[in-house]
Parts: C-alpha cells; sequence; structure tokens
C-alpha cells in the first residue's frame, strides 16, 4: 500500500471565536492543509458550537479545504446546508446513521463532488464501521470522547486505527488528544490526517507547531 502524504487539520474548536478570521487565516499561512470545523448540536455531544453559517462565512476568507464534522444527531437533515456552505469533506458519525442511510448521504455528496467521511467514538467496536469501508472517503477516529477540546489522548485508539488501516486504503483521520508526543504512534498505526486544535492554535508560533507536528512522521 502506497504511503499517504501527512495532512495537518488545524481544528477552529480551539480557536479565538471573537477573531475567528484572523485565526484562520493564521493557520492558513502556517502551511496547514485542511481546516477542520467541528459542528456540535448540544444533543450527541454536551457542546454546541456553529452552523452553516459560520461555514459560509469561512469559505469566503479560506482557500483550506473544510473538513466538515457533523457531531449531530440528525445530521442528515444538515447535509444539503452544509454542501451549500461550501463543505470540501461531510462527515458524520456511525453511532448516529443507519447504513442505509449512509448510503443515501454517499450519493448526495457524490453529486456535489464532496467527500464522506464516517467517524467512530471510542466506546465503539470497528466492527459497526466495517459495512460502510467500501463507502467513505474518509474514516476519523476519535482519540477522545467528543465534545471538548484538550482532552487527554486515549491510548486504545491506536489498536483501533491500526486495525482500520489493515482493511482500509483511503484516509484515516485522528481527532483527540494530539501532540507532538502522541503523532508518532497514530502515524505509525495508519493515520495520515491529524487534526489539532488546542497543540495548535495554542501555540505562540503555529507554523513552528505545524511543522513539528509533521516531522512526526520522519
Amino acid at each position: 500500500m502506497k504511503k499517504k502524504p501527512l495532512l495537518i487539520a488545524p481544528s477552529i474548536l480551539s480557536a479565538d471565536f471573537s477573531h475567528l478570521a484572523q485565526e484562520v487565516y493564521s493557520v492558513e499561512k502556517a502551511h496547514a492543509d485542511l481546516l477542520h470545523i467541528d459542528v456540535m448540536d448540544g444533543h450527541f455531544v454536551p457542546n454546541i458550537t456553529i452552523g452553516p453559517g459560520v461555514v459560509s462565512d469561512l469559505k469566503k476568507r479560506t482557500k483550506l479545504p473544510l473538513d466538515v464534522h457533523l457531531m449531530i444527531k440528525r445530521p442528515w437533515l444538515f447535509v444539503d446546508d452544509f454542501v451549500k456552505a461550501g463543505a470540501s469533506i461531510i462527515t458524520v458519525h456511525i453511532e448516529t446513521c443507519s447504513l442505509s442511510m449512509i448510503k443515501k448521504i454517499k450519493y448526495k455528496l457524490k453529486t456535489h463532488k464532496v467527500k464522506l467521511g464516517v467517524s467512530i467514538n471510542p466506546p465503539t467496536a470497528i466492527s459497526k464501521l466495517m459495512p460502510v469501508l467500501k463507502i467513505a472517503d474518509m474514516i476519523l477516529v476519535m482519540s477522545v470522547n467528543p465534545g471538548f477540546g484538550g482532552q487527554k489522548f486515549i491510548p486504545a485508539a491506536l489498536k483501533k486505527i491500526k486495525s482500520i488501516r489493515a482493511l482500509y486504503s483511503g484516509d484515516i483521520e485522528v481527532d483527540g488528544g494530539i501532540t507532538d508526543q502522541t503523532v508518532p504512534q497514530v502515524v505509525k498505526n495508519g493515520a495520515n490526517i491529524i487534526v489539532a486544535g488546542s497543540y495548535i492554535f495554542g501555540s505562540k508560533n503555529r507554523r513552528q507547531a505545524i511543522e513539528r507536528l509533521r516531522r512526526c512522521k520522519k
């Protein structure tokens, strides 16, 4: 299997929302590859963040692909809105969608040339994910329980990443507790897209923070 390039996706969950355009510009200038946008509804996860309107505004301000992660109870109700807002990737959770619903979402996204991601939470067995491996363009492994930034990496995620990589040739993204200390093992086990929030946005020099994550691959 050909090795995929390592991509860095800063998560705006850790950005200063009072200066969001400037925050996004700072990571684009720092050579980020994607912009990770966590959408939370206060039901599937215990937090509320942003909606399609903010994504649409960000689309006007950045050239970075928008990696939209729907941590919401009924994602199918909002897929059209996020497609229109300019998402490049839309990720739904395996815990919220049936296989038939994921197939419908995939068909809709494909017609708009938007990629489909499917995410799995730490307590969920990967057996639930198996039927969608032929459908998804990306698998997102949560390495913390979703809802809030700044949490510690859950080591059990490494085994999950390795097991998925053995069966799946697409992109594997990892989100939660990412630092230059956790990335080497994450990459070693098969991930190629790294979501980092507080590690990047909490750094005084964001370019250096992103480069430290890239160097972990080496």
